[in-house]
């Protein structure tokens, strides 16, 4: 299936914390999306590490999975055997391994739709058979 949304960590963050510069953009977003969201288990933890200093930032994260926010997505050996890969590959950005899970994940499903507010990394990032990601929201100019 094609039609899975990516959920980065940026997002989600984005979405969770009303203080975040993209929170609008984000959420906007997220409420007229209608179809499934993915994620993996590495982007849940590192957006709970960035909700820490907010009040009841680490809890809205978990409930926002348990809610039925976005399905987390488990690796497997071939999945992590990828990430290493990628890894190594974007090795001058450097890649980091939350990315790494979502552009294994996008290259499993068959997706390049990335819900994310980190347009410098996914710009470069490509799956498998050279396909750009497809980003949003639209975030405009900075």
């Amino acid at each position: 299936m094609a039609g899975e949304l990516l959920l980065d960590t940026g997002a989600l963050v984005s979405l969770l914390d009303r203080s975040q510069t993209h929170h609008t953009a984000c959420r906007r977003f997220f409420d007229g999306w209608a179809g499934p969201v993915v994620s993996t288990e590495a982007v849940l933890t590192e957006a709970t590490h960035l909700l820490a200093t907010v009040d009841r930032g680490v809890t809205a994260c978990v409930d926002f999975f348990l809610q039925g926010g976005a399905v987390i997505v488990p690796s497997t050996p071939g999945s992590l055997t990828r990430v290493r890969a990628l890894i190594a590959k974007y090795s001058d950005l450097p890649m980091d391994f939350a990315d790494a899970t979502l552009v294994a994940l996008a290259e499993e499903l068959g997706t390049a739709l990335v819900f994310t507010t980190d347009r410098a990394d996914f710009s470069v990032y490509r799956v498998k058979d050279r396909t750009p990601f497809r980003m949003v929201p639209e975030l405009g100019a900075r």
